[in-house]
């Protein structure tokens, strides 16, 4: 590699760090500035002592691994009958995981809304507990993409077709297949799924505010409004919990190639 094709290649690494991570450190600075002449860390006390940002970060955090739970029921079963059963249907089952990237969450939500309303045949919305498993439901379709994805991958570096009959010729059922078999080879597949769903999940607004749920989302738009050193706080707060689900999907995905090497 010529000197001239590195240097280049430094100053457009240089340019990309400083565009990202500048106004990222001009954020982490005002937000210190709560106190007038010095650096503090009172709004960051401030939120994490504020029993709304309490309630509202532990419902969204219960909501996500119900999410979690919901997708890897919905999506490990699927992705594996798809890999041996059907091959020919894998197109169609992707484009229909790909769908939520292009329909709004509003229109999601809306359509929630009208058909679950407290007049429909299944009033969803017409109780705390129903609402909250349509939110669940909501916060499923939206990570579906992240979480079909991740799994599908897993699968494609194993040998589905023979540890199924393996396990099929040791007497065992489907269930126990996709639990005692299947799920173990995929499980840092799984696990990187479900760190993205639950960022997505913490961060998310449209589904949370229209369905009127006391989550986290609709918590940093209200605070975002009315206070003045809070939401760059809060803002920093939310950017190290995504970027912390990120570097466990690295974490995971080194400690998966390391066991593998090792066996």
């Amino acid at each position: 590699m010529s000197l001239y094709a590195r240097l280049t290649g430094w100053i457009v690494l240089l340019f990309g760090l400083g565009y990202f991570f500048i106004p990222l450190l001009g954020l982490t600075e005002f937000s210190l500035k709560a106190r007038r002449g010095v650096y503090s860390l009172d709004a960051y006390a401030k939120i994490i002592g504020d029993t709304e940002f309490q309630a509202t970060f532990s419902y969204s955090v219960v909501m996500a691994l119900v999410t979690i739970a919901f997708g890897i029921l919905i999506v490990v079963p699927t992705a594996f009958w798809v890999r041996l059963k059907m091959p020919w249907a894998r197109p169609y089952v992707e484009f229909l995981t790909l769908l939520p990237l292009v329909i709004p969450a509003i229109v999601i939500v809306f359509g929630y809304i009208r058909l679950y309303n407290t007049s429909s045949w299944l009033p969803l919305t017409g109780t705390v507990t129903g609402t909250n498993l349509l939110l669940a439901f909501g916060y499923t379709v939206l990570a579906l993409p992240y979480m079909y994805r991740a799994v599908d991958t897993g699968l494609r570096t194993i040998d589905v077709a023979t540890l199924t009959e393996a396990a099929q010729s040791l007497g065992a059922g489907w269930a126990t297949i996709l639990t005692r078999v299947i799920l173990p080879n995929v499980l840092p597949a799984v696990l990187s799924g479900a760190f993205l769903t639950f960022a997505i999940v913490i961060g998310e607004f449209t589904l949370a505010a229209l369905l009127d749920r006391p989550a986290f989302g609709p918590y940093l738009q209200r605070i975002g409004a009315n206070k003045p050193y809070e939401p760059f706080a809060l803002s920093v707060i939310a950017f190290a919990i995504t970027w912390a689900c990120m570097g466990l999907i690295q974490l995971v995905t080194r400690f998966s190639k390391h066991m593998k090497a090792e066996s």
